[in-house]
């Protein structure tokens, strides 16, 4: 009998993730290796998976990560992190990566060994995500460039590759606009709450003041003056008799004050008072203190720059319970029961074989080297090989997809009226039950749009000259039929809606995919998977006939190769007699929609799969038969 071998990537596993508790100031934090995303989950925190054969890159990968999420559990505070924190999406995105940012710098600062390997983990995300490879400003996050930014300024260090391209394209704009700003870096960095603040002053220097929402330092002081009020109040009891006096002296005299308060005369030299002090203002300001422009708007895609809306004020983002009366939605949802009873048997073996794929890979993992537990058999040889050898113990425990979020997004446009819509309404719902028994939260999105051949923007284009390409020419209509924190049983009536006369209009496939992508990306759990069915390519009469061809379908196409270069959420699609291949890289086409139950099982079930040689088989690019 052979001799057993131990991994020998084992000790450097347990070296790495000892000497990550203690730069975290956290013994209490439980450190694995994972396939998955890296991050933190309260108290666990999973790094990339370190191979038997120990790769220079694998290893500078999980020093990097580990230092880097060290570093932000040791100098971040959720508390003041949260009550600073802007309403609107990009000023959030801008928020937090200057904190992360932040915190890494303080690490290469107290302690100049985790510079280096935060480094390879800054470049192999950046190359991951293509950043190499971006021409424009434009294809660049904003955000990343500017969390950048603030690393190299801070550190005095150059970033990698990837990362120096995105800093170099958006460099001139920030320095331009927030450079009196960032002079006051190094002075904030070590002060959680004053770096939050510059942040802000960071935010509103590039034009996106109106995302902050309220300033919680004003809101304090509005509280203390209040307070302070108060007690001068019960203080000076006198005061109330002068305050009454004064009241009768106003009822006194009732035509006085009314004549006062609307004598339109003075009213009009009280305005032109304050224009005139407003002018002499506006001609003593000095010329290097003239307000700066304001920045361009923002493209309407992030994906592609070039792409128009002509009118997005009548879009909507709507929940499915306000398109009906609670009572019409248990109406619709028995409808669509009775129309797919003989599908249930099916669909409930399909429902039971994926929950029992995901449940035998969650119930059964072990934790080893440990000084307490069950004695570990396998490593007996090395015991009787050398006595002073200390026994080594192991630990069950239940590894659960708390940190998943899966996103169905539906095609809800006509051509799916009838069976296809019906059988995706189900396969949604058993989705979202098998799911939510696994710990995987579920999001159900669908999108069609408010009219038929353009809605009131195609309306307001007529009336307006009918404009030469004006872009989207139709009014926008996404709904939420579930979001990822709602209970199944509370939801579970809003599937019904798909079959309400009149709901399923055209598909603007591009614009629907970018928003549930956006939302994904501001979940907090570390994996994040998107699919998406629909029967065919993007569709709307009024915006293609005035536009070029392609117009609807290349921005599709854009927003796919967003998705899929910047790897944060896993992206795939299923195609109802439609292939779909064409514009995804992860895609399955069904001929028949009785095939969509076993499509997107079989698909989620891959993803899960704990092989990852098999997870790569099952989610390449393949057709159902």
């Amino acid at each position: 009998m052979s001799k057993p071998t131990d991994n020998p990537a084992d000790p450097f596993k347990k070296a790495l993730a000892e000497a990550t508790k203690v730069m975290a100031r956290d013994p209490d934090l439980t450190v694995s290796y994972s396939v998955d995303p890296s991050g933190i989950s309260g108290d666990a925190m999973r790094l990339p998976q370190i191979s038997r054969r120990l790769t220079r890159d694998e290893v500078l990968l999980a020093r990097g990560t580990a230092d880097a999420m060290a570093m932000y559990r040791r100098y971040h505070d959720a508390g003041t992190h949260a009550r600073y924190a802007p309403q609107g999406d990009l000023a959030r995105e801008l928020y937090e990566t200057m904190e992360t940012a932040r915190c890494e710098a303080m690490g290469a600062r107290d302690m100049p060994g985790t510079a280096g390997n935060i480094d390879a983990k800054i470049g192999n995300e950046a190359m991951r995500r293509g950043y190499d490879q971006i021409k424009e400003a434009s294809e660049a996050p904003l955000a990343e460039a500017a969390g950048y930014l603030v690393r190299h300024l801070a550190t005095g260090r150059d970033l990698p590759e990837g990362a120096q391209n995105v800093m170099d394209l958006w460099r001139g704009f920030i320095e331009n606009q927030a450079g009196g700003t960032l002079e006051n870096l190094q002075d904030v960095l070590s002060d959680q709450a004053a770096f939050a603040r510059f942040t802000r002053a960071v935010i509103t220097d590039l034009g996106y003041s109106d995302q902050l929402g309220d300033d919680p330092d004003e809101l304090d002081e509005d509280a203390q003056d209040q307070a302070e009020e108060g007690s001068n109040e019960e203080q000076e009891p006198d005061s109330t008799g002068q305050e009454e006096d004064e009241s009768e002296d106003a009822e006194a005299s009732p035509e006085s004050s009314q004549d006062e308060t609307q004598d339109p005369s003075q009213a009009q030299v009280s305005m032109d008072e304050m224009a005139d002090q407003e002018l002499s203002e506006e001609a003593e300001m000095p010329e290097g203190e003239a307000p700066l422009e304001p920045p361009p708007p923002a493209p309407i895609s992030e994906a592609d720059p070039d792409y128009k809306v002509f009118d997005s004020a009548h879009d909507e983002e709507i929940l499915a319970e306000e398109l009906a009366e609670p009572v019409e939605l248990e109406r619709l949802r028995a409808y669509l029961d009775q129309q797919l009873e003989p599908l249930k048997g099916a669909v409930s073996r399909l429902a039971n074989k994926l929950q029992r794929r995901l449940q035998a890979q969650q119930n059964r993992s072990w934790e080893f080297d440990l000084e307490e537990g069950i004695l570990d058999a396998g490593r007996l040889a090395r015991v009787v090989a050398n006595p002073t050898t200390p026994l080594s113990f192991k630990v069950e425990k239940d590894t659960e997809f708390r940190d998943t979020v899966v996103t169905l997004l539906l095609d809800n446009s006509g051509s799916m009226r009838g069976r296809p819509i019906s059988i995706a309404a189900i396969c949604a719902d058993v989705l979202a039950r098998t799911l939510e028994r696994c710990s995987v939260k579920v999001e159900i999105l669908g999108f069609t749009t408010r009219a038929w051949k353009g809605g009131q923007a195609r309306e307001k284009w007529l009336n307006e000259g009918r404009e030469q390409q004006p872009g989207r020419l139709n009014d926008l209509r996404h709904i939420i039929y579930k979001s990822a924190d709602a209970p199944w049983r509370r939801t579970r009536s809003n599937l019904g809606l798909m079959m309400k006369e009149g709901l399923l209009k055209e598909n603007i496939d591009g614009e629907a995919l970018e928003w549930a992508h956006r939302r994904m990306l501001h979940r907090s759990e570390a994996r994040k998977i998107l699919m998406v069915i629909s029967d065919g390519a993007p569709v709307d009469d009024s915006t293609l006939s005035v536009n070029p061809a392609n117009y609807l379908e290349k921005h599709l196409r854009d927003v796919i190769a967003m998705v899929e270069r910047r790897k944060q959420v896993e992206l795939l699609a299923i195609g109802i007699g439609h292939d779909v291949t064409r514009y995804y890289e992860r895609a399955v086409t069904i001929t028949d929609v009785e095939q969509l139950a076993g499509a997107m099982t079989e698909q989620l079930a891959s993803l899960f799969d704990s092989d990852p040689r098999a997870r790569a088989r099952l989610m390449g690019i393949k057709r159902a038969s």
